[in-house]
């Protein structure tokens, strides 16, 4: 192990990595049960909603096994993949929901954006493209990634919520009586904030770990954590994956290229596969120069080292995933708390792949840990993803301006 990661070579060890993974694991587990839901949307109050729901929760954990298992032995990097929020979004209201295309159909764009950037990146002009981004930008993008981080952290914490004058504003704890469970989840996570930067500041291994598991005892007692749903069954699940999702990519390209206007049809295929492709890639573009700049995984030229792989490895597990039977799957930015608890090579990644292993047979412990536990986590990596912004020379409006305007529209 130390021979294959280089694990002192890293600075790093067997137990720093494996606090990493979880870490990480902790911080996206709600993709686990948000990403069926969200596909099975356009299903709801049919008979087959239960099945989509059941086939893309398999798709799901498999996916993320998948792509992060390539990233921890290939890419030798502590990034974890699964299916992004934001493109399974797309995928369900504008391309099902709003185009009309069915799932099996949504499912052969993602396969194809999946093999076209595996092709692009054989030839290396992925790569390319990301290394033509001037160095103020990929400095101003790891700080936006941090707001962007920290911006869902505090929508998930609930300490910030919407407002119709200004469009976000503080919790209202005058609706302590109306809503006590959402503001109890504010309080927790603003001491799930406090608590880690102490333990941070006090050097503890697993900071970020060890405030996750303490809020969520804490959100027992004020109905945060909440046990319900354990139930089982595994035979069912697997059924339905085999029956609707799995292979379903394929099936949907008969509904693609046939019917009456071939020609419209392809020309709106392209238009969406372009789309799924751009956001996929600057999505990932983003979170690998953003989490690799916090842990100084960067070569001589600035880039994230084992660059090409980990883009081969984002490639892969965007087609394997549309195989399986889900949406576009990505980098993860949440890889950036566990870089922050120490993560330093693949051996995180490989604690973090087997973890969504274990969620195929044990799906709702992963849903047992609140929104409040997690965001404090997001928060401080937002903290700390923010130290970057020093390196931009804010004297010259060249890197200024187009700097500034990165890191702002990010979030």
């Amino acid at each position: 192990m130390e021979k294959f990661f280089k694990l002192k070579e890293n600075g790093t060890s067997v137990k720093i990595e494996f606090i990493a993974g979880i870490t990480t694991f902790v911080t996206m587990a709600y993709i686990i049960m948000v990403n069926p839901a969200m596909l099975a949307t356009p299903f709801e109050g049919t008979d087959m909603y239960d099945k989509v729901f059941n086939g893309v929760f398999f798709a799901t954990c498999l996916s993320a096994f998948l792509g992060t298992f390539l990233m921890g032995v290939l890419a030798k990097l502590p990034f974890a993949q699964a299916p992004g929020m934001g493109m399974n979004a797309f995928f369900t209201y504008t391309v099902m929901l709003g185009m009309g295309y069915s799932y099996e159909a949504s499912l052969a764009m993602v396969f194809i954006s999946g093999a076209l950037f595996i092709l692009i990146t054989l030839c290396s002009f992925r790569e390319k493209i990301v290394m033509a981004i001037p160095k103020n930008i990929k400095v101003a993008i790891s700080v936006g990634i941090g707001l962007f981080l920290a911006f869902i952290g505090f929508q998930d914490a609930g300490l910030i919520v919407g407002n119709e004058s200004t469009m976000v504003s503080l919790v209202d704890f005058s609706t302590f009586s109306e809503n006590p469970v959402a503001c109890w989840g504010a309080i927790l996570a603003f001491f799930g904030i406090v608590l880690t930067t102490v333990l941070y500041k006090k050097k503890v291994t697993g900071s970020i770990l060890i405030s996750i598991f303490v809020v969520t005892i804490l959100g027992i007692f004020t109905g945060n954590t909440v046990f319900d749903g354990f139930q089982i069954n595994f035979g069912a699940q697997v059924k339905d994956f085999a029956d609707v999702s799995l292979f379903a990519c394929f099936r949907g390209f008969r509904e693609l290229f046939m019917g009456s206007s071939v020609g419209q049809a392809i020309l709106t295929l392209i238009m969406l596969i372009i789309t799924f492709s751009m956001v996929d890639m600057f999505d990932t573009i983003g979170t690998l120069y953003g989490t690799a700049s916090q842990a100084n995984m960067l070569d001589e030229n600035g880039d994230p080292i084992n660059l090409d792989k980990s883009m081969m490895c984002d490639s892969i597990g965007t087609a394997a995933g549309a195989i399986l039977g889900t949406s576009t799957c990505t980098t993860f930015v949440e890889s950036a708390s566990g870089i922050a608890a120490g993560g330093r090579t693949g051996l995180a990644s490989l604690v973090t792949a087997a973890c969504f292993a274990v969620c195929l047979f044990l799906s709702p412990i992963a849903g047992v840990i609140p929104t409040c536990a997690t965001a404090p986590a997001l928060i401080f990596v937002g903290v700390l993803m923010a130290k970057n912004f020093a390196k931009i020379d804010m004297d010259d409006m060249r890197s200024a301006v187009p700097a500034f305007l990165t890191f702002l529209m990010i979030p």
